[in-house]
């Protein structure tokens, strides 16, 4: 092509840009003019289907960054609307696109397709979709399995692509630790107001988390991260003096959350550290475990005897709050989760198979509660949320494969995590495996109490962790991993 022909096709865009732009400034003015404010918002819009369609990798910078953010119009009491903004609108999109380039012969490289991780995955969504037909409400598990494949499709593939270039693993850690960070001055600031009491702490973070519960696990995932990235060598020490402070303010996040669960999920990791450390085979870790639970199970009606005489309830004094972790005699919370344990295992035992349907726990538990099991925060309707773990309510959702399929996930993921920590040599690589895993594994731990993989700032950190772990075992070469 001739510098004239070169000069002639530069002028054309040009010319259409001064149209385009002055097209756009024309419609917004006439907007304003007729008080249609939202027009405002067209350059936002313009720019998301820009990247949408020609830099995906910049919109998925702006979904991590904003996931700390988001509101859920539900909380917000907007039309009974369950969806958290920005973030689940630019999710579907993402979702749509990736379909679409499948179906014209564009995808991600293939070998992340036949990962070990992957295929897990494929028969987590695959029994999903099965237990959806089957289900109680087939409208309300379609929408979960839709919001759930956006996460996976988003923060699982798309995000081990990305993640083959290193430096995008930092990014996407950095682009939502410093809008928490923000998230939680904002909520400690809040919570000084009420002097820092525990009833306040239950919902100073809203609208932006819908309760301490869920705030706590997002913290306490970023937990070992964040000192993971500390601990490397080589960092411009501004980012460094940034990310210090950042950890102090994380770690007062943590202990103001009131969260118990996020407590133990930290203490659970430090256990798992160890194991790491000492060099102690996965097998061995779960077989020493499986043994330990083999004799809490025959020891139970002792034990519930001793716990029994436990009578502190949950308190302002942190020392107290900890120790009511173990009062299932009086503690509201403690004996509420027992309800809907009961009620998901009830519901498992009526359909075992199949289960109710993904997602329909909170809108069929009710009947299932025995009035024995109602405490002071029971409802009769039934409309005061999900099955508070991971395991049960997959169980009694879509039966016993959903809950083996779930399991089946974190055998494989810890499997992968063990083998790259024990076969990697350089020390900075270490350190990103294990920080990624122990973070992953405080919300497996955390899944025993609470579930949250229906929200975007839970599965957004749970699915990229994992992906940060595939992508390692896909391009660990030096060359192709710099974590710099």
């Amino acid at each position: 092509m001739s510098q004239a022909d070169t000069t002639s096709i530069s002028s054309i865009k040009t010319k259409w840009l001064y149209i385009c732009s002055a097209a756009l400034i024309a419609i917004m003015g006439i907007g304003v003019l007729l008080e249609l404010y939202y027009v405002l918002l067209l350059p936002v819009v313009l720019a998301v289907l820009w990247a949408a369609f020609f830099k995906l990798e910049y919109l998925w910078y702006v979904i991590v960054f904003f996931t700390p953010l988001s509101i859920n119009l539900e909380e917000m009491k907007l039309g009974g609307i369950g969806m958290a903004l920005p973030t689940e609108p630019l999710l579907f999109g993402v979702l749509l696109l990736f379909i679409l380039k499948l179906l014209s012969g564009k995808s991600i490289d293939k070998r992340i397709f036949t990962h070990p991780v992957s295929y897990v995955i494929y028969a987590y969504l695959g029994w999903m979709a099965f237990t959806t037909i089957s289900s109680e409400m087939p409208l309300v598990s379609f929408k979960y399995l839709i919001t759930r494949l956006w996460f996976i499709v988003s923060f699982y593939f798309i995000a081990t692509h990305l993640f083959k270039d290193g430096k995008n693993i930092n990014r996407y850690f950095l682009l939502f630790l410093f809008p928490l960070f923000l998230v939680i001055i904002y909520t400690v600031v809040r919570h000084s107001m009420y002097g820092f009491d525990k009833d306040s702490s239950h919902w100073v973070m809203e609208p932006i988390f819908k309760d301490h519960t869920s705030y706590g696990a997002v913290l306490a995932m970023y937990f070992p991260v964040l000192i993971g990235i500390l601990m490397r060598k080589h960092m411009n020490l501004l980012l460094r003096v940034m990310l210090s402070i950042g950890f102090v303010i994380l770690t007062i996040g943590i202990i103001l959350s009131y969260t118990r669960a996020a407590w133990l999920s930290i203490a659970g990791v430090v256990g798992i550290l160890g194991i790491l450390l000492l060099g102690i085979r996965l097998r061995t870790a779960i077989i020493s475990l499986s043994m330990i639970g083999a004799f809490v199970a025959l020891s139970w009606d002792d034990l519930q005897v001793s716990l029994s005489r436990n009578k502190q309830d949950s308190s302002d004094k942190l020392e107290e709050h900890v120790t009511s972790m173990s009062n299932v005699s009086s503690d509201a919370s403690n004996l509420e989760r027992l309800n809907r344990w009961n009620c998901a295992m009830e519901m498992f035992k009526e359909r075992p198979i199949l289960g109710w349907g993904p997602g329909t726990y909170q809108f069929v538990y009710a009947p299932f509660q025995r009035s024995k099991d109602l405490t002071i925060i029971s409802t009769k309707q039934g409309d005061g949320g999900n099955a508070h773990s991971e395991y049960l309510g997959p169980l009694c959702e879509q039966g016993v494969l959903g809950s083996a399929l779930f399991i089946a996930l974190l055998l494989t993921v810890s499997n992968l995590a063990f083998r790259l920590f024990y076969n990697t040599k350089d020390r900075e690589l270490k350190i990103l495996i294990a920080s990624t895993y122990l973070g992953l594994m405080t919300y497996y731990i955390h899944g025993v109490l609470n579930n949250y993989l229906d929200t975007d700032k839970a599965s957004i950190p749970f699915w990229g962790f994992t992906a940060v772990l595939v992508a390692i075992d896909l391009y660990r070469k030096r060359e192709t991993l710099a974590t710099q």
